[in-house]
């Protein structure tokens, strides 16, 4: 059988289990859930349909003898009338009624209709308390959920991590604690003006700047209204239960004020400071961007690129390392030096050799003439800096233009020249290039170093380019003054208390990055050249005839309000005439969203959710995003409320489409996770293409990409079938490599849940085999699950299976072991439940007679169908509040939802491993008279009791004997063309030719096969096999002779090799005994 949850439910339910396929009056649940027919009774109906249609064809004139032919007709094109949408008949809020029948199969839409309102409504997901307003006895659970962008909808990675929260959440709901789900959006400063921009550019022909700051920011306010409201939407019909009364906006008022008066507080501090220090710019965006927005693009060699900005038509040579002669003053001497950036070199302030190089000491101290201004530019030397066996070991430092040379330049006092203006022209430092673009200024350079013959050539290099992760521009080092946060010692203070504790990060590999990160942290510009964003609480204080230096400190005011600043800049100015301009910079995102998980409570004000709920239980995120995010939350939660924000931290999979690629808009493989819900055509999503900011260059290559993943579109597959396959994709791995097919499977599960459950009530004599419902039932679930003392072998097996489920399932979600949970919970209700204890009662039940043993496996198939479906509803929410409605309640049960039901629990009282071995030996024993079944392919349609199949079962032990020959109605039932069972002790008692399969050391199962084989080919097959057992028998009892082995080897192993050797023992027995049996036929 296959491993894969997925294939297990796309095959028959006989493929599945062995127990699957038993006749009986009522056929085996198929894999869509629905009955099976034989395959005798699908070729009559078959033959009896197509014979109705052929009369139905010939119509009255078939039935008039001799009649004159007719002129053939062009056949008519039948047009398929669409199918009528369904409208969902509850009105909003209220409860869905599912008093009436049962449809015949699963249908999502109709399933998720109405639900969520109605749980809205009942205030289910709001955090629960005690009367006194405390929480409940078992605490409290909180998460907050990491805030998407306003930058557009929702994709499969948010998705993920709605699935996972929310599994959470509704678990540890059901367990009774106080739980709290805040929900929220990010105002994403750069990635929204920048898609906002890009939307007027296409539809307006307008950049911001021809609206101006105030304009512009209203049509973002209105792209953040609009996309909020979908991203809502979104995260309503995934199904989180999130407080939607807490509803969070990083722009809001309150968390604007906690905006300010962290960055006061940081100030106050000592953390948070005004320098002139170089930035990451992308000019293309014209704003400075922190390292984590950065990405580096790995160059091997020479290559041709077009820069944003610039014709499309051009191409820039990047990857290589210019060579060119710096001459020496007073001297007919030149130094070499290689720059992979030549447009630089005009802002250079030194040439640095290593203090130990030979080749250089005689020109320490001198200078070299810059050859197109005439600065003298000194050598200076430094160890740091300069590496001897590298070059030419000479090296240009340009400080105001690269980090490395900057430390440097700080190292040896040295002039900061910029070049370069916010738009990336070269400013008048740059004379002869004034006015000019950086990379036109690039091919000059490189055209006067060669008119000058100061240029030496040029190499490959492999090198990293920097590029906007926002705008794909080539990032420059520029120098500005900005607002800074210092990180070294915050760093050191988050490792001290993960160390200690207070944090515990998962999975192990997110641990050590983390780490990492933490001891190389650089301090953080937090200023950003933008429009859309909290401005920056500082205020510019200039006196009347001074123009302040806007990189010193000691000219701004930071304050909570202008108020507040005006207050302080009067006692500043004593008397003197003063202006006071706010900065004009806003704050990077990761500020305010670095204050999240205290901000939502209501900080900086003491509130009853910073009392109860804050720490968070959990931060669920992406593991891409620890240095961006979760290291932020973990500063400001340490310097601001001196607690870690969480105690945990859960990192997610990367999702990536099915061929491991990172989803881009591009590439045309981002998936909306309401496509998969709804189901989508391949035209819409080519649609949906053209509505956004690509190029239409880029849109056809995104069709591309979407005609080779969803050539025929996506399927509908509904919530549950998405959130349970993006649980069991998160098994500790980094990447997800995201399959609508394995989602496919997983709707198919759901129609399984649906039919089963149907198939359940049938057994309760409540609904009819067609789901209709039934007046009159006697059947009423016992007040308890607990059981009573009279369950059968069968029905405690269940009963013990189901415990030992409960018990692993809730291990594997304290351990956030989500793949391994969704394979707990779905394995017991498919396996467990429907595969083998539906099918292995039906004797039971078809016996068509009341009685205690008939309503205890309807007690106990009622409690298996109650907690499968609570064990599935943190992954499934939808289909199993659907059906659990269906249910009846026990007496006195007034739970009026799945959701704000008890979880199941381990009980001692549920725990039956005598059953549990009983039984599996009553399925064993299945299984092996199937396979010799199969094995002689012996007929199974036999009609008297002559010609049906024997089972013969030897059981050495007499108890074990007892026990099976109680279990033989089952036995026969399930056994495919069986009509008896026998159960001996000895071998004398079995009779000659038959076919035999070992079950156990003191277990083997024995079908006369007399008369219906070819004896001597059953002897050939059995001495192969017999070959096969000895040859493995051998194998272990070798190692079982080593040296040392009683010593060395553990306990639990030299168990487990004594066991295989008895099998093995016993299988050669069998064997040999099959042998002589089929001898005496020849």
């Amino acid at each position: 059988m296959s491993t894969d949850p997925v294939a297990q439910a796309s095959v028959s339910a006989a493929e599945a289990n062995p127990l699957a396929a038993a006749p009986g009056a009522e056929p085996a649940l198929g894999p869509d859930g629905k009955p099976e027919q034989s395959k005798s009774a699908a070729k009559k109906a078959a033959k009896l349909a197509e014979k109705l249609a052929k009369q139905a064809a010939k119509g009255p004139a078939a039935v008039v003898p001799n009649a004159a032919k007719k002129e053939k007709k062009e056949k008519e094109k039948k047009v398929e009338e669409p199918a009528e949408e369904w409208v969902n008949p509850t009105p909003k809020g209220e409860k869905k009624d599912v008093s009436g029948d049962l449809a015949a199969g699963y249908d999502p839409v109709k399933v998720e209709a109405a639900h969520y309102d109605w749980w809205m409504q009942c205030g289910f997901f709001k955090p629960r308390f005690k009367l006194d307003g405390t929480p409940l006895d078992k605490g409290t659970f909180s998460m907050t959920f990491p805030p998407p962008n306003v930058t557009g909808n929702l994709h499969v990675g948010h998705a993920l991590t709605i699935a996972i929260q929310d599994a959470l959440i509704r678990w540890k709901r059901m367990q009774g604690y106080t739980t709290l789900f805040v929900p929220g959006t990010d105002h994403a400063g750069i990635a929204t003006q920048a898609v906002v921009e890009a939307r007027l550019i296409k539809t307006e022909g307008h950049t911001r700047h021809h609206y101006g700051r105030e304009k512009f920011l209203e049509k973002v306010w209105q792209w953040k209204d609009q996309y909020q409201a979908n991203i809502t939407n979104q995260m309503h019909r995934l199904g989180g239960s999130f407080d939607w009364d807490r509803l969070a906006f990083t722009m809001s008022d309150s968390l604007s004020t906690a905006v300010r008066e962290a960055f006061v507080t940081m100030h106050e501090k000592g953390l948070l400071y005004r320098a002139n220090r170089l930035v990451n710019w992308c000019v293309y965006l014209n704003t400075s961007l922190s390292n984590l927005e950065v990405d580096q693009k790995h160059l091997t060699g020479r290559t041709l690129m077009n820069v944003k900005g610039y014709d499309v038509k051009e191409r820039f040579e990047f990857g290589v390392i210019t060579s060119f002669k710096y001459p020496i003053e007073n001297s007919d001497e030149f130094i070499v030096v290689a720059t992979t950036r030549p447009e630089t070199m005009l802002g250079d302030t030194a040439v640095a050799v290593h203090p130990d190089d030979e080749r250089y000491k005689h020109l320490h101290g001198k200078f070299v003439i810059h050859p197109f201004n005439g600065r003298r530019i000194p050598i200076v030397t430094d160890s740091i800096t300069v590496d001897m066996e590298f070059g030419t070991g000479a090296v240009k430092i340009t400080p105001a233009h690269d980090p490395n040379d900057f430390e440097c330049a700080m190292r040896n006092n040295l002039e900061f020249i910029n070049l370069m203006n916010d738009d990336g022209t070269y400013n008048e430092n740059a004379a002869p290039y004034v006015g000019m673009k950086r990379f036109h200024v690039r091919n000059e350079i490189i055209k006067a170093l060669k008119e000058k013959d100061l240029y030496v050539g040029q190499e490959d290099n492999d090198m990293q380019i920097p590029i906007c992760s926002r705008s794909g521009d080539v990032v420059e080092s520029i120098m500005k003054p900005q607002w800074w946060i210092k990180c070294k010692s915050m760093g050191e203070e988050v490792i001290k208390r993960t160390a200690a504790g207070e944090l515990e990060i998962k999975p192990k590999s997110s641990a050590n990055d983390w780490m990492r990160w933490m001891e190389n942290v650089q301090d953080w510009c937090v200023s950003r050249q933008l429009w859309w964003g909290h401005r920056c609480p500082a205020w510019l204080q200039s006196f009347e005839g001074e123009v302040p230096d806007t990189a010193d400190e000691k000219h701004w005011i930071v304050a909570k309000n202008v108020e507040d600043a005006r207050k302080e800049a009067d006692k500043r100015a004593a008397g003197r005439k003063y202006t006071l301009e706010q900065d004009g910079d806003v704050l990077d995102t990761w500020f305010s969203s670095g204050l999240w998980p205290f901000s939502t409570m209501g900080w900086p004000e003491q509130t009853d959710d910073m009392k109860y709920f804050y720490p968070n239980s959990v931060m669920e995120t992406g593991w891409d995003i620890l240095p961006f995010w979760v290291a932020r939350m973990a500063f400001f939660g340490n310097q601001l409320t001196d607690q870690m924000p969480f105690k945990e931290v859960f990192c997610h999979p990367m999702v990536r489409d099915a061929w491991g690629r990172k989803m881009s808009k591009s590439t045309g493989n981002v998936i909306d996770p309401l496509d998969v819900i709804t189901g989508q055509t391949l035209a819409k999503l080519h649609n949906d293409l053209r509505m956004g900011n690509l190029p239409e260059k880029e849109i056809a290559k995104a069709e591309e990409g979407q005609k080779k993943l969803f050539p025929k579109g996506i399927p509908q597959c509904g919530t549950d079938a998405l959130r349970f396959t993006l649980c069991n994709y998160t098994s500790g791995g980094r990447d997800i490599n995201m399959e609508i097919a394995r989602v496919e499977g997983y709707r198919k599960f759901c129609n399984k849940l649906w039919n089963a459950t149907k198939f359940a009530l049938f057994r309760m004599d409540l609904v009819d085999l067609e789901g209709k419902r039934l007046g009159g039932s006697n059947f009423v679930p016992r007040a308890s699950g607990a059981p009573t003392g009279a369950e059968s072998v069968a029905e405690r097996w269940l009963l013990h299976k189901m415990n030992a489920a409960a018990g692993a399932l809730d291990r594997a979600l304290e351990a956030r072991e989500f793949s391994e949970a969704t394979n707990i919970a779905y394995r017991f209700f498919l396996n467990d439940l429907c595969d083998v204890f539906i099918e292995a009662t039906k004797p039971l039940f078809e016996s068509n007679v009341a009685n205690d043993a008939k309503t205890s496996a309807q007690n106990t198939l009622y409690t298996a169908v109650d907690v499968g479906l609570k064990m599935l509803h943190p992954f499934m929410p939808y289909v199993t509040e659907d059906l659990w409605q269906r249910l009846p309640r026990r007496p006195n049960d007034d739970t009026p939802s799945i959701m704000v039901a008890e979880f199941p629990e381990e009980s001692a009282d549920l725990n039956f491993p005598e059953a549990e071995a009983d039984f599996e030996l009553v399925t064993d024993i299945i299984k092996s008279a199937r396979s010799v079944v199969g094995l002689y392919n012996l007929p199974t349609n036999g009609k008297t009791l002559e010609d049906k199949i024997t089972v013969i079962v030897q059981a050495k032990n007499q108890a074990q004997k007892a026990m099976l020959e109680t279990q033989a109605a089952i036995i026969v039932a399930l056994t495919k063309g069986a009509g008896q069972a026998q159960f001996v002790a000895t071998d004398a008692e079995i009779p000659n030719g038959c076919g035999s399969e070992t079950v156990s050391a003191d277990v083997n199962v024995h079908v006369p096969v007399k008369g219906r084989v070819d004896a001597a080919a059953e002897i050939d097959k059995l001495e192969k096999k017999l070959t096969l057992a000895a040859a493995s028998r051998e194998k272990v009892l070798k190692v079982t002779q080593q040296a040392n082995y009683e010593t060395t080897v553990r306990d639990d192993v030299r168990v487990a090799n004594a066991e295989r050797l008895d099998k093995f023992g016993a299988e050669i027995d069998a064997l040999q005994l099959g042998i002589e049996r089929f001898k005496t036929l020849l």
